[in-house]
Parts: structure tokens; sequence; C-alpha cells
């Protein structure tokens, strides 16, 4: 157990994985009413990252976010959030996310995409790191694990619906881990 985790970018063989549904995630935070923060995930994430450590900076990124994946501590809310108030996930059920570029420093890197929502795609940056590289030994298969957040504001997405009342600016904290193959 003690070679699990370990957040060491040479233990990366070349490859393109894939998310691992089951352990990744988003976290999303608000301010509510300015006397709380409301916290939310958004689960059953997929995607893919193609990489090379020797060349890091021209890995690729790709995650799909389906947003019938939302869900926070109140069922009411969770079918509102889905809504036309909010994501109105019958017309646009995904959210995507796709890197452009990738700054690599050790574990952590800056990874600047495309996040679209509602059909409108802005920029992001996300800060990321490497959280660890080992293989799961429930299924064999090497994982590799990072976590990133951003903040971006919901009304650049069409999602504006309460604001100011609740906060435009979102944090966002996304917890991914690939696998790779057999």
């Amino acid at each position: 157990m003690e070679d699990m985790g370990k957040p060491d970018p040479a233990r990366v063989p070349a490859g393109t994985y894939s998310v691992d549904t089951y352990h990744s995630h988003i976290v999303y935070d608000v301010s509510h009413f300015g006397i709380s923060q409301y916290i939310g995930l958004i689960g059953n994430l997929s995607g893919k990252l193609k990489i090379d450590p020797a060349h890091p900076e021209k890995a690729e990124v790709e995650i799909d976010i389906p947003l019938s994946g939302l869900v926070s501590t109140s069922a009411p809310l969770d079918a509102h959030l889905k809504t036309s108030d909010f994501f109105d996930i019958e017309k646009f059920p995904n959210a995507k996310f796709k890197s452009s570029s990738v700054e690599v420093n050790g574990t952590d890197a800056v990874i600047s995409g495309q996040l679209t929502i509602r059909d409108v795609t802005k920029p992001v940056k996300l800060q990321a790191r490497l959280v660890g590289v080992a293989v799961n030994p429930m299924s064999a298969l090497l994982n590799v694990g990072f976590d990133a957040r951003t903040q971006i504001k919901r009304s650049d997405f069409g999602v504006s619906h309460y604001v100011p009342f609740v906060s435009d600016e979102v944090e966002l904290r996304i917890s991914v881990v690939f696998e790779g193959t057999e």
C-alpha cells in the first residue's frame, strides 16, 4: 500500500486514458443570499486524457459533463436546476470542457480550454495538480488522479436566474481519475 498514490509524473506512461466515471466529479459552490455557501455535485463524467510525459505541454483533455448527474442536498432544487431557469437539460443535456493548452510546472499545471454550457462556449483556466498515480488494486488498471479548480460567472453561459441573490460567481473543483487500458 505504500506505493499507492504518489504524485510522480514519471510514473505515467504515454497514452490515452479514459475517465473513471465512478471516481470523478465536479463540486460547485455558490453564495446563497449572502448568508451561506451552497455546495452541490455533478457526477457521471466521461472523457479522455491523451498525454506523453516527455511532452506534458502537448497533453489533451476532454471531459463530458452530463447535467442529469447534478445533485444537491435538496431533490426539489435538483429538479429546478434542470429546468429552463438554469441548465435546461431537455435542450442542453451536457456541458463540456476541451483543453487548448497546458503549462506544466512539476506536479502543477494550468490547463486552458473551452467550457461549453447551454451551447455557450467560453475560455477558462484550470489550476490543476497531479494527485497521484498508481495501479488500482480493484481493476488492475493504472489510475492517474488530478484535482483542478476554477471560477466562472454563470451568467456568461446564460444561467442567470436569481443573480445576484445566488452568486453569479461559481467556484468549481474538479476531481478526475483517468484509467489506462490493460
